[in-house]
């Protein structure tokens, strides 16, 4: 029987730990940031701030400790957001073993250093405890809900390391939770992290009220430039025709679940940032934090990414979203098939 440990009780991690739990095979410790959850759920087996309504498995085990969580772990997951995912592994380091396969839920990027979380991870275990650890990224299409409720899923595993990718692959699998492999973890974490911007877009396009023409043209030509910076950065262009591309962003621009979407159309009604977080109770929109760092990082590689600028103009500039749609939609023609 396998041991997990899931780090981080947030819808996602919660839903992971319920699907794995689910499977009977694995023994799951899910370690909780607060205490007050970590109690709820020990006692009420719910998450009732994150993931109300999901019953957790009596084979998850939840706690507040570091050695609990990690120690004897065979895979640790991390879905830690991505603004916290450094202070977390600088504190739970001493625990990890060469031996342990990490694998990062987290879909996003470090404001500051624009690193991916597997880069993340491997920089600070490595710098700590004089190992690099085995990593892999995990994403694709999956609100925590449907994952949590058992509705049909697929994501991907991406990771250099194939045997990590085959473990993952063979442990996380299920009835209604389906693993595929993939090589190419830059262009899976980058798509990952990206949509999250395009998400916010659309948000903003549904709150002023336009309609589904604009936000077909926002996924495609979002699609676009999440492929180009990808590219750029060494991942594959095919990836983002997979489900940690194209897939998750379809979902994350059309679904009533995405709190990216759903920050975005609170912007395009006129609300300002400061207030729609401050409603958010806990929850995180990665897409804000990932905005900025994909502007960095498009700057750096000369990556023209409009639509990503523009919503860096609304979300950290004060821009009017009407503005912006108005300025994309009167940039100088360029031509579709060519890389503009």
């Amino acid at each position: 029987m396998s041991e997990i440990a899931i780090i981080g009780a947030g819808a996602w991690g919660t839903a992971l730990s319920i699907i794995l739990g689910r499977a009977g095979n694995h023994r799951v410790r899910l370690w909780v940031h607060e205490q007050t959850v970590c109690d709820t759920i020990a006692n009420q087996r719910v998450n009732e701030k994150f993931l109300p309504g999901c019953p957790l498995p009596a084979t998850v085990n939840p706690t507040t400790s570091w050695k609990e969580a990690l120690s004897g772990a065979d895979i640790v997951v991390s879905v830690m957001p991505s603004n916290y995912c450094r202070s977390a592994f600088e504190e739970m380091h001493v625990y990890l073993t060469p031996e342990m396969l990490v694998v990062s839920a987290t879909k996003g990027i470090e404001k500051d250093t624009k690193m991916r979380m597997t880069e993340l991870i491997s920089h600070v275990v490595r710098n700590a405890m004089r190992f690099t650890p085995r990593v892999g990224a995990l994403s694709g299409p999956s609100f925590a809900l449907e994952v949590a409720r058992g509705d049909p899923t697929a994501i991907t595993i991406a990771s250099l390391d194939t045997e990590l990718a085959s473990t993952v692959q063979r442990e996380f699998s299920g009835p209604s939770f389906r693993v595929y492999t993939n090589d190419d973890p830059i262009g899976v974490e980058l798509g990952g992290a990206l949509k999250n911007t395009i998400a916010i877009a659309a948000g903003v396009s549904a709150g002023l009220g336009l309609g589904h023409n604009s936000i077909a043209a926002l996924i495609t030509r979002g699609l676009a430039e999440m492929t180009r910076l990808v590219v750029a950065c060494g991942g594959k262009a095919e990836t983002m025709s997979g489900l940690a591309g194209l897939g998750d962003l379809v979902l994350t621009c059309t679904g009533g679940l995405s709190r990216n979407r759903s920050v975005g159309v609170e912007l395009g009604r006129g609300r300002k940032l400061s207030k729609i977080l401050s409603g958010m109770h806990g929850m995180v929109a990665e897409g804000i934090f990932t905005t900025t760092a994909a502007v960095g990082l498009a700057h750096a590689h000369r990556v023209e990414m409009p639509i990503t600028e523009q919503m860096y103009a609304i979300l950290h500039e004060g821009k009017a979203p009407s503005e912006a749609i108005f300025d994309l939609m009167t940039r100088s023609g360029k031509s579709e098939t060519l890389r503009t």
